[in-house]
């Protein structure tokens, strides 16, 4: 899986800047009724530790009590019983009301961090997202929003009343069993944590290589089944069989290892803590013996323990956890630092039209520095003209869409709308107010009537069957059970590629922009179906400004002006018939189109 320069020091990078970052989301300043609840929640967690706390004596004193015999024994020994029964369940019930109030902070704080995380994306250039795979970003925004509601509930009620505890149960046996028991107990723990942090964090290294293999695994199938068409064409199934099982194979090795090492770890731990409880145990047997501490010590001491060593048996997998969550978090924090390439100057304003002429203005642009695409490209599309942009593969024509749109910024030179430079207004009102038919219209898992409506928010029924009827799909529409309910697939799989471009064309329509561009818009398409769009795409930019970037010349013959690119320069530019006169660059391609066209007929006749 390709990695960015960063990705090797990202176990170094997660650290509690992660945490610092996230509690904004966690104590929100704007909601101070999520604050109450995290208060309220902390209150019950004090008690719930106080209540803990106790247990242990009216355990030992009801055992003491048993030991002396008679029946004021009795009923001192049944009520400490009984009170002891009263603080297990209010132990339990504190802790599920503070989860209960807990709740919606821990999912608001994720969710509106989630929200964050998403919205950054779509704010990211294309060159993040063409570099990038979609199951591998997926998965890191997965990853990290379920590792922080983990944490939460760790860091808050775990980890800070566990060290609580330990600070009450030394006081305690300070003062019941001397400074000894205190120095092991403060030992064992020690050692505790010291293990635990050395082993965790060579599992760290091989849980960030099993993330790694798995996103990998992800990435790969994702790819290969929205690639399944091609798949099928060159019956590949046994070769992305092989590529999957590849990852997958990898990913299983690094998990070997990696729960190998949690029975490493979960050894260490145990010699540790039954080593401390035996060594306390027979230190309360041996002063019994003496006749300094009684019987009820015995339960005293192997109850705190007990206690003691619950929280901290599961430290190591809290802190595996928390270690593991701070380095999803960093991948996902990585995710909302990514550098935005495409920004709004400040305080730009909104982008506004009277005139939809279009300008390149010595525009120079290539997508790596050591790649120059454009070269100082000038053209001028004169408001309400319908303009053609040719020339051989590699001239630079689709780039010309990307930047109008604004996708990526020229290196030099502007490009101006109504002579006003689009890096000068905000980017959202400048792509408000084109509209695009692309080559190949993808379109959302969903229906036509939501494919259609995209075009515009809010948009009414009434609206939608008015677009589609202008792109000339309603009756389409019309004869299917389910009309604009229709599920059209992954990618408008289920719809033919003239019945997708009808869709793009409806919603642009919909869109209802001054500026049009029609980015190949029909060189998928069959010659039947191409007549029919090339109808629909001629009446629909009527009174508009109309840009047709075009591999197939006799599709934009009649175009107002046809500018001809060559190696990123304007080569030729004028009318068909000026252009075939001329003789030059874009005469020699409509010669050789025209003879494609017609060695096919020839042959047919013969």
């Amino acid at each position: 899986m390709p990695q960015d320069s960063s990705s090797a020091s990202t176990i170094d990078r997660a650290g509690w800047a992660e945490v610092r970052r996230f509690l904004p989301y966690l104590w929100p300043k704007q909601h101070p009724e999520l604050r109450w609840r995290i208060m309220v929640a902390a209150f019950f967690v004090l008690i719930a530790k106080a209540v803990v706390l106790t247990l242990p004596f009216a355990y030992a004193g009801a055992v003491d009590a048993m030991s002396k015999g008679g029946d004021a024994a009795l009923w001192v020994a049944l009520g400490l019983v009984i009170a002891y029964a009263a603080g297990r369940f209010a132990t339990v019930l504190f802790d599920n009301v503070r989860n209960i109030v807990f709740e919606r902070v821990g999912q608001d704080a994720v969710r509106h961090l989630t929200e964050d995380v998403f919205a950054r994306l779509h704010r990211l250039s294309l060159r993040f997202h063409l570099s990038r795979r979609t199951g591998e970003v997926t998965k890191i925004v997965e990853r990290g929003s379920k590792s922080i509601n983990t944490m939460i509930y760790f860091l808050l009620f775990n980890i800070a009343p566990t060290a609580a505890e330990m600070l009450v149960v030394a006081a305690i046996f300070y003062t019941k069993f001397g400074w000894e028991m205190v120095a092991a107990t403060a030992a064992t723990v020690f050692a505790y944590i010291w293990i635990t942090r050395t082993i965790t964090e060579w599992r760290t290294k091989l849980r960030h290589r099993m993330n790694e293999l798995d996103g990998l695994a992800l990435a790969r199938a994702v790819d290969s089944l929205l690639n399944y068409e091609t798949v099928k064409y060159f019956g590949a199934e046994a070769r992305e069989q092989e590529r999957f099982g590849s990852a997958t194979r990898a990913y299983a090795e690094a998990a070997i290892k990696s729960e190998n090492s949690l029975g490493l770890l979960n050894i260490a731990q145990a010699v540790i803590m039954n080593l401390m409880m035996g060594g306390a145990m027979a230190f309360t047997v041996w002063g019994w013996s003496k006749g300094r501490l009684s019987v009820g010590d015995l339960v005293l001491i192997n109850t705190y323990l007990m206690q003691l060593f619950r929280p901290l048996d599961m430290l190591g997998w809290v802190y595996r956890t928390i270690r593991q969550g701070l380095i999803d978090m960093a991948q996902m924090f990585r995710l909302i630092d990514t550098e935005i390439e495409v920004k709004d100057a400040p305080g730009a304003p909104a982008l506004l039209i009277r005139r939809p002429a279009v300008v390149f203005d010595e525009v120079v642009f290539g997508y790596d520095r050591d790649r120059e695409i454009l070269h100082g490209l000038s053209l001028e599309v004169p408001a309400g003209a319908h303009v053609a942009v040719v020339g051989p593969s590699g001239a630079g024509k689709s780039t010309i869409g990307r930047l109008l749109f604004r996708f990526y910024d020229p290196w030099s030179g502007r490009i101006l709308i109504d002579g006003q430079d689009i890096k000068d207004v905000t980017q959202e009102s400048l792509r408000a107010q084109i509209g695009i038919v692309p080559q190949d219209s993808v379109l959302f898992n969903d229906t036509i009537g939501y494919n259609i409506g995209y075009g515009r928010q809010g948009a009414t029924q009434e609206e939608i069957a008015a677009a589609a009827r202008d792109a000339a799909i309603l009756p389409f529409v019309e004869q299917l059970p389910n009309g604009f309910e229709t599920e059209v697939g992954e990618r408008g799989l289920k719809l033919s590629g003239g019945e997708k471009q009808r869709v793009a064309i409806a919603r642009t329509l919909l869109k209802n922009p001054p500026i049009l561009l029609l980015d190949e818009a029909t060189s998928a398409l069959d010659t039947r179906t191409e007549q029919d769009i090339l109808t629909t795409l001629h009446r629909v930019s009527e009174h508009r400004t109309s840009i047709a970037i075009a591999h197939r010349l006799s599709t934009i013959a009649d175009a107002d002006t046809i500018f001809v690119l060559e190696r990123g320069r304007l080569a030729e530019s004028g009318s068909h018939a000026a252009l075939l006169r001329r003789d030059g660059l874009y005469a020699e391609m409509w010669n050789r189109q025209l003879a494609e066209r017609e060695e096919p007929l020839d042959e047919a006749a013969e």
